[in-house]
């Protein structure tokens, strides 16, 4: 990241909504608004604004499992979750543990980190047979 007074340019910004895959140049006025420069459809300008403003990711990881074929079952977000929430959103997952048996989709934790977002199951996961 740049300072203003260099160029103008606080942050640049690779869109990866397609595969053009623009820079865009985030700039600040001297009056405090934020000018978007680079971007060549609409489509890039919206991500480079939500990156900007906003940042968010889809988290996948694992989650322990009790009494499963498998010690663990992969897991991710049912939608992205803020960037700055995924350090807690691992927090929660790495002192959860579920019990098999698991049905992909289920959701295994709700509005992870307090965010609009569950944790579902990736795969199905039965219980172990002894």
């Amino acid at each position: 990241m740049q300072s203003c007074e260099d160029s103008g340019v606080i942050k640049t910004i690779r869109c990866i909504v397609c595969p053009t895959g623009c820079e865009i140049e985030v700039k600040e006025k001297p009056d405090g608004e934020v000018e978007f420069e680079g971007y060549t459809c609409k489509r890039g300008l919206d991500y480079a604004k939500q990156e900007f403003y906003e940042p968010k990711r889809v988290l996948t990881t694992t989650i322990r499992v009790e009494n499963g074929f498998l010690p663990l079952v992969p897991v991710r977000v049912d939608k992205a979750i803020a960037k700055a929430k995924l350090n807690d959103a691992l927090d929660i997952i790495a002192n959860t543990i579920i019990k098999a048996p698991i049905k992909m989709g289920d959701i295994l934790i709700e509005n992870i980190a307090g965010e609009d977002a569950n944790i579902i199951a990736s795969r199905d996961l039965p219980i172990l047979e002894e």
